[in-house]
């Protein structure tokens, strides 16, 4: 007997349908699964046959031929057990309605006493099952909170095979999908442990993590160990606006693909991802014989901060490159080519020097020239060129460190962010682009016009300071934004100024 069971695997952030067609028939007994599945997906043979044993069902026997179409696109992981064990059980006897069993994409691990285990990419499964007019999606109960995130389509969390069973066969009244409201998150995007007023004194730098924040602008701090620029930098996000729905959709998608969803619902927090110095290039970037998305991806639309930045492999710094520049990153291999979003504020920190003490008003570096050098030398020049904001953090003071007043928070200082982000929205929104660093050239030269005085200093500034056509237009995107945060229409001579000093206030040091 023949039955068709629909399910679906992720290529990157998409969903592909699976239609799963069990074959049961008479003779010696034989289980195979074809249509390029991985292990998991074949050892799924043991998982489903226990589980349907210990739930009540009788195990078929026979030979069983199940075919994951279509045959082309290899099957990994274990969320092909549930509409597997469906499918088996359709075909010897169960009675499904196969006109019911079209209407629901079914996904979900079975442990071997039949209780259904979450398995990941259930958002982008939901959007997929709901484009191809599907009633619903069955999924297990730990995945309820991102499929009901989608609208147009039910959602019916299971957490046994028998209620899945139940579900779909039509034994009694089928119970109503999921409520929304039940798993959507409770916890609004702003709300965070730190505040900018934690941080005594480094007014300079705070501005220059202001100005980022607005116009989404890659920085790099450099300075002495323990001048606060990891405390800096874990306190961008709390001046981020807040995640629309169609951002907090992206990322949440990314999150579920990379099975790194840790709470029900749409993730509302600006993601901050801080990887070890000895991360590889492609935990960084993503990648694997079935590409998952890396630690870039993972802080789509929110900050990755790389502390130590030369100590990072110098292969997995440069394939930052395309990344920091299109807002995507690229993976082939073999059978596949995936691309995963990839567009982050960059956070970098830095010593100016091995012993950490070059730039230090209070200590002596213990560095050779050629020291210095080698160590600044590991990070390239066009990693370097794609950074607008070079800032200089030094050492609080005593003075500041006493101060009881406390300093402007975070709730303050995203304010004037949230209002410099809604003029690029107003100025920029039939294009798409969110932010002053994402303009193309077209928008720059449309919106970021210069008079005589501003155009005279940037050509001075460029001829002294060496730069390149990047960092030309990386300046202006700078000034828009300072622009943006005083309310100014047009680029004033100080707010292309106040930009320019990010590219040459690192002095020596780089």
């Amino acid at each position: 007997m023949l039955s068709r069971v629909w399910s679906a695997t992720t290529v990157g952030i998409e969903a592909i349908p699976i239609e799963i067609e069990t074959n049961v028939e008479f003779g010696m007994p034989k289980y195979t699964v074809v249509g390029l599945p991985d292990g998991a997906v074949r050892e799924s043979r043991d998982r489903v046959q226990a589980a349907m044993r210990n739930s009540g069902f009788t195990a078929p026997r026979g030979v069983i031929t199940i075919n994951l179409a279509p045959a082309d696109l290899r099957k990994e992981g274990s969320a092909f057990d549930l509409p597997i064990a469906l499918g088996l059980l359709a075909a010897t006897g169960i009675p499904f309605d196969r006109s019911t069993l079209k209407q629901f994409l079914v996904v979900g691990e079975l442990s071997l006493d039949g209780h259904v285990r979450a398995v990941r990419g259930v958002l982008p499964m939901a959007v997929r099952a709901r484009r191809e007019g599907m009633k619903g999606v069955v999924v297990p109960v730990q995945n309820a909170g991102e499929a009901v995130v989608v609208d147009g389509i039910g959602t019916y969390p299971v957490r046994h095979l028998a209620e899945a069973v139940s579900l779909l066969s039509g034994n009694g009244q089928r119970s109503p999908p999921a409520n929304p409201k039940q798993y959507r998150s409770a916890a609004p995007a702003a709300q965070s442990s730190v505040d900018f007023s934690d941080v005594k004194g480094q007014e300079s730098a705070k501005r220059a993590l202001e100005v980022a924040a607005a116009g989404g602008h890659n920085v790099l701090m450099i300075g002495s160990p323990g001048a606060g620029k990891t405390m800096l930098a874990r306190r961008l996000p709390t001046i981020l606006p807040d995640l629309t729905r169609e951002e907090a959709l992206e990322t949440t998608t990314i999150h579920s693909v990379g099975g790194r969803l840790h709470r029900a619902g749409l993730v509302m927090r600006r993601p901050f991802r801080s990887p070890h110095h000895t991360i590889s290039d492609v935990g960084l970037c993503g990648g694997g014989s079935q590409p998952r998305p890396g630690e870039i991806s993972m802080a789509h639309n929110g900050v990755l901060f790389l502390d130590e930045l030369p100590e990072f492999k110098r292969r997995a710094l440069e394939v930052l490159r395309q990344p920091m520049e299109e807002g995507r990153v690229s993976i082939s291999r073999a059978r596949i080519s995936v691309e995963f979003p990839a567009r982050f504020i960059l956070v970098a920190s830095m010593n100016p020097c091995p012993c950490g003490y070059l730039t230090d008003p209070h200590r002596s570096c213990v560095c050779t020239p050629g020291d210095v050098h080698r160590y600044l030398a590991r990070i390239s020049g066009p990693l370097l060129d794609r950074i607008d904001l070079h800032i200089d953090v030094t050492p609080v003071s005593i003075r500041d460190l006493e101060l009881r007043r406390e300093g402007e928070r975070s709730m303050a200082v995203r304010l004037r962010v949230q209002e410099a982000r809604q003029r690029q929205i107003e100025r920029l929104g039939a294009s798409r682009v969110r932010c002053n660093a994402d303009m193309s050239s077209r928008l720059l030269h449309a919106h970021c016009r210069l008079d005589q005085p501003c155009r005279t200093l940037l050509r001075e500034a460029v001829h002294r300071l060496g730069l390149s056509a990047r960092a030309y237009d990386r300046i202006l995107k700078v000034a828009r934004t300072i622009a943006d945060l005083c309310g100014q229409h047009e680029i004033g001579t100080d707010h292309l100024a106040e930009a320019i000093q990010y590219r040459s206030h690192h002095g020596s040091a780089l």
